[in-house]
This record gives structure tokens, sequence and C-alpha cells, in this order.
């Protein structure tokens, strides 16, 4: 099963990404978790990546691409992934469909949570590019970005909607049960 978790930032994502790749015995793929590895292993790559997060701004397609690509090809990504925080963006939705070729996505699950609950879990995160400064620029990217590919999903009959603002285990039956 190839899935996309998509909403805005601190909306779980991530979390949920987890715990539905454990249970559905496929890898979550997070493109922030890869950009961090590498900023923890002091790539050049890493480097690069690391200047853009501490501004907020998001890492240019070739990188993540490049990255995302030689995840997606490991032996455990065979029988399927989540992928979390990529596309972000029209071209990243056209480099994902030319990585994935005909299969494509099964299913796309948007995460709905209200933006007072999102800063404030995003901020409780203590995250070192989580200030009140890089939130708002994220939410604001998120909008004027992401928020549109919403409708390139919805158009192919790939989208599920989650209401994420509850406890974790209710939310993760939710996105199950939406699946």
């Amino acid at each position: 099963m190839r899935l996309l978790f998509i909403g805005p930032p601190g909306a779980g994502k991530g979390t949920q990404a987890g715990r539905v790749a454990e249970r559905l015995g496929i890898p979550h793929i997070s493109t922030g978790d890869l950009f961090r590895d590498n900023v923890s292993r002091g790539t050049e790559l890493g480097k690069q990546v690391d200047e853009i997060m501490k501004r907020g701004d998001y890492v240019p397609d070739e990188i993540t691409v490049a990255m995302l690509a030689d995840r997606m090809a490991e032996d455990d990504a065979r029988d399927g992934y989540i992928l979390d925080g990529f596309p972000r963006t029209a071209a990243q939705v056209e480099a994902l469909d030319e990585l994935l070729g005909d299969e494509g996505l099964d299913r796309v699950a948007l995460f709905q949570v209200d933006q007072a609950s999102l800063a404030e879990r995003m901020l409780g995160r203590g995250r070192a590019d989580d200030t009140e400064e890089t939130i708002g620029n994220r939410f604001e990217v998120y909008e004027e970005q992401t928020a549109p590919l919403i409708k390139i999903y919805e158009e192919r009959g790939l989208v599920v909607t989650v209401d994420g603002n509850a406890d974790v285990p209710v939310v993760t039956e939710r996105v199950l049960a939406a699946l």
C-alpha cells in the first residue's frame, strides 16, 4: 500500500505515519527525518539542509527527490510505504508521479486540525527549528504551496479526510478506518 499523509505542520502526520506503518508492516518515509539524519551525521547535504531548515524554508526539490528515491528503493519499501512531508508543491507531485510511474499512490490521508492546536503542538515538540517565527513561516508556506495539492489528489479520487483533533490512539483508529 503506497500512502501519503498530508496536512498542515504539526497535524500529527509523523506520529500517525509511524503508528499506522507499524500496524500495516510498511515503512514510514519522512523527508523531515531524512533531512535531520543527514544534518546529524554532518554530511555535505546535511549542512545545506541545516541552513535551509533553520530559516523555516523547504529544501529544494532536487535534493529532496534524490534522497526520497534512494529511500524508496530500499527492500523494506517494496510492498509499500507511508510518505510524510513529500510532496509539498505541485512540482513535487510531478516528481513523485515520475518516481512511482503507473503504480501511483493508493490513498492520501488529509489530516485536519485547528491552527491554534497546531502551533501549541509544534512549540511543545522541543525541536531547535520549532520557533514561533519558523512556525508562522511554515503555516504560510503550507497554505501557499501545499494546500493546493489536496485538490490534485481529490481529482484523482485518492483523498480521505481524518479529524486529527483527538488523542493519538483515537486518530490512529480513524486513519486505519479511513484507509
